[in-house]
């Protein structure tokens, strides 16, 4: 399994790359944590999570996959790079709170990072130039 970082992730400039980086190409439906959900709730739910999804959001200066351009104007997310297992949070593994492992995102991000595509991602801001809507020459 490939371990993913921050830092690693930091050396790509383009938001497509970053999302190739990421993607875990899931299938929609796939289970997570099942009947074991609960945990990973009360996991979102602590003093120690909400602090650090706080000090994620202002590293990556709230914007999707920590690229300028692209900030957040919905809900933030925060992503983990590895995913977390249900043995993650019993055993208290260190890494589940470790900001290298964590990135800002959109909800539609997300859901693409898991479960889809280049097809779902948010296409680049293109900037309006003079004579630009003009029909005819």
């Amino acid at each position: 399994m490939t371990i993913r970082s921050y830092t690693e992730m930091r050396r790509l400039h383009t938001f497509e790359e970053r999302f190739d980086y990421l993607s875990l190409r899931g299938r929609v439906g796939e289970s997570t944590f099942g009947y074991d959900r609960y945990v990973n709730q009360e996991f979102y739910r602590s003093v120690q999570w909400k602090q650090m999804r706080d000090r994620v959001i202002a590293r990556d200066e709230g914007c999707d996959l920590g690229i300028d351009g692209y900030e957040i104007h919905d809900k933030i997310l925060i992503h983990h790079m590895n995913p977390m297992k249900l043995s993650d949070i019993v055993d208290a593994n260190a890494v589940i709170l470790d900001p290298e492992f964590l990135v800002a995102v959109t909800h539609r991000t997300h859901q693409a990072i898991h479960y889809g595509d280049r097809n779902m991602i948010r296409q680049p801001f293109v900037a309006r130039r003079a004579g630009d809507t003009k029909l005819w020459g």
